[in-house]
């Protein structure tokens, strides 16, 4: 792969008068990351160009040669010196184009013309996200010999990595290579198993003979495989196959392969190589202040580690598939995943995510192949999603969603399909392996406590039915406080950040024992952009993120979660940005996984108290003095000193 992510010319596609003025960027790219941001809807859904040279070396005379996108949001028509070549689409999946025979030797123009509009034919319709516009993803030249292995089919690596049957003892894996041949002579195709040391411990040899098609399976037992167990031991194979002419190595692909089985109890929720485990996270958002969903690799990476900086066990991958990038460092940060395709309903908003169109079936059906076929080999993947919060107000989605399901369960046999609904329990509960619900009981209306009870009212009407909780989640300010537990306006400007840590510790009282529950995902890791949006702090802002868009303040509900599912020893004063006060008689509330802490106020140590099933201490009667107050905890763990402090100033 040779990367082609910069040297690109920018414009917008109205401009097409001669000599407009171009502007040079990089990829990833988006044109629309700032001007959501000021909460109307009305922002630029059109179509713009990007444009690039690409020099043919005289050395490629023989070669066949690729461009793969891996992302370009929503619609792209790709041309090479003029000449259109290939329409994708949908915005979140890639994409490969051959353009061997439209390119020369020397210079070539490469144009991409970009449409983020609203299509009734392309996915999503709907959404309470930004579609941001543009070649938001990596492109790359691929360069190969005439005979190679597909790159064509779906935008896929063109490998899938079966795993048919997997014990402690052995695993059966099917290997199915998908090959573009011009001929067959002397053509031989090889594929190696190597461990995490990279030794190799399996190897398959065939011949390609002239009866067979473009189609080749090959089967590999491994003798007590090292399984991939998620966090605890995220263990990487490595599956190179190899197409050999006349014994030489043409072309080859390499892709990662976590032995590992998986199933889920309606009772007893997940389990993991036949041991139960604790489904917990965040769903995820690829969106980032000033950036929009145009991130870098280090933007991922500072989500991931995030993420396992909170102890998180899973993530929902919302609400569409996410960098090629971002799956690699969950199969190796040993992160299950829900990864889902953009198929979207209005939520509380007016409108559908689906209507009755040929056209549109196809759309969404094309993007669920892409979504299994270019990730089906990433052993972090568990669930496919196939759609969140669709409703009735248009056309029934039912018929449509269960010939979705038997799709997903033809392209893949061995994952679970799921689905997020924020409906009652009598709609799409009998489409899919699993089901997951939105649920928001003490932030659009109702009481936190609601969710428990709802919780096992569900288990009890659906008995056979897996459940989870697929989003929940308040919204908040780290600059927005109140010493009061009085219920915000959820599209009001006031979301104090003490409301959400109070919804985040009752949610997790009720869920975290109650392991019928298969999976809690907490709606969101970040704050994201939703141009729609005229609530809290900042417009255009869904603000119910852990963590603040720009990802540099972590909220205290973060803190919560981190003392509850990180085991690494920590304290954290809660409402500790709330400093100024206005009652003499307060608490003092310390998040900790450390069994004993004392507290200090003033220099006066006020005592030892000792955490609750919460990870929580409270002090509930400590008064303050006027003017600067100061608040130190300290505890001992594993024989070192850890402590934190804040300043409070009483009015």
């Amino acid at each position: 792969m040779i990367p082609l992510n910069t040297g690109w010319q920018f414009y917008f596609a109205y401009n097409f008068e001669q000599g407009v003025k171009k502007e040079q960027v990089s990829l990833p790219h988006t044109w629309n990351a700032k001007e959501v941001l000021q909460g109307i809807a009305d922002y630029k859904r059109t179509s713009a160009i990007y444009e690039n040279a690409l020099h043919v070396s005289q050395e490629w005379a023989n070669k066949r040669l690729f461009l793969h996108f891996e992302g370009v949001n929503n619609v792209a028509n790709v041309f090479v010196n003029h000449k259109m070549i290939a329409e994708h689409r949908g915005g979140y999946t890639a994409f490969s184009v051959e353009i061997t025979n439209d390119v020369k030797p020397g210079d070539n123009l490469i144009t991409v013309q970009v449409s983020n509009a609203y299509r009734l034919d392309v996915i999503p319709l709907h959404g309470d996200f930004n579609s941001y516009g543009g070649i938001h993803r990596p492109v790359s030249l691929l360069v190969t010999e005439r005979n190679c292995i597909s790159p064509l089919d779906y935008g896929s690596p063109g490998i899938y990595i079966r795993q048919k049957k997997v014990t402690e003892q052995l695993a059966e894996v099917e290997i199915l290579t998908k090959l573009s041949l011009t001929n067959r002579k002397d053509l031989r195709l090889r594929t190696t198993v190597y461990n995490q040391e990279k030794q190799p411990v399996k190897t398959a040899t065939s011949e390609i003979t002239a009866l067979e098609g473009q189609d080749f399976k090959q089967s590999l037992t491994i003798d007590k495989p090292h399984l991939w167990n998620a966090k605890a031991n995220p263990y990487l194979y490595q599956v190179k196959v190899e197409l050999l002419h006349d014994g030489n190595v043409i072309d080859q692909v390499v892709q990662p392969m976590g032995l590992r089985y998986f199933s889920v109890d309606p009772d007893k929720g997940f389990f993991l190589n036949g041991r139960y485990l604790d489904l917990y996270g965040v769903g995820r958002h690829e969106d980032l202040s000033g950036k929009g969903s145009a991130l870098s690799d280090t933007d991922q990476e500072r989500d991931m580690e995030l993420i396992k900086e909170l102890g998180a066990t899973a993530v929902r991958l919302t609400h569409y598939p996410h960098s090629q990038h971002f799956y690699d460092l969950c199969d190796r940060n040993g992160i299950v995943l829900w990864s889902e395709i953009p198929f979207v309903g209005p939520g509380g908003y007016t409108g559908t995510g689906y209507v009755k169109s040929t056209e549109l079936e196809n759309n969404i059906k094309q993007t669920l192949i892409e979504l299994i076929r270019q990730n089906y080999n990433h052993p972090s993947i568990c669930f496919w999603g196939l759609f969140n919060e669709l409703n009735f107000n248009y056309d029934d989605p039912e018929p449509f969603i269960k010939s979705l399901n038997e799709l997903a369960k033809k392209e893949d046999p061995d994952r679970l399909t799921t689905l997020a609904s924020n409906l009652e329990t009598n709609y799409f509960t009998g489409l899919t392996d699993l089901m997951a619900w939105n649920k928001y009981f003490g932030w659009y209306g109702g009481k936190f406590e609601e969710i428990g009870t709802w919780a096992d009212q569900v288990h009890k009407e659906l008995p056979a039915k897996p459940i989870a909780v697929s989003e929940y989640g308040a919204g908040a300010s780290p600059f927005k406080h109140t010493e009061k537990r009085t219920p915000p306006e959820a599209k009001g400007k006031f979301h104090p950040e003490e409301w959400q840590t109070a919804f985040h510790e009752k949610y997790w009282s009720e869920l975290k024992d109650r392991p019928f529950i298969w999976g809690k995902f907490i709606w969101v890791l970040a704050d994201f952009g939703s141009s729609i949006r005229t609530e809290g702090d900042e417009n255009g802002i869904n603000d119910k993120g852990l963590v603040s868009y720009d990802r540099k303040t972590k909220k205290d509900a973060f803190y919560f979660y981190k003392v509850n599912w990180n085991p690494e020893p920590m304290l954290y004063i809660a409402e500790r940005r709330n400093k100024m006060r206005h009652q003499a008689l307060t608490s003092v509330k310390v998040f900790t996984n450390v069994a004993n802490v004392k507290l200090w106020l003033n220099g006066q140590l006020l005592g030892t108290g000792v955490k609750n099933d919460l990870n929580t201490i409270v002090w509930p009667e400590v008064r303050l003095k006027k003017g600067q107050n100061s608040i130190t905890v300290k505890a001992i763990s594993e024989g070192t000193e850890i402590n934190d402090n804040c300043i409070w100033n009483l009015k």
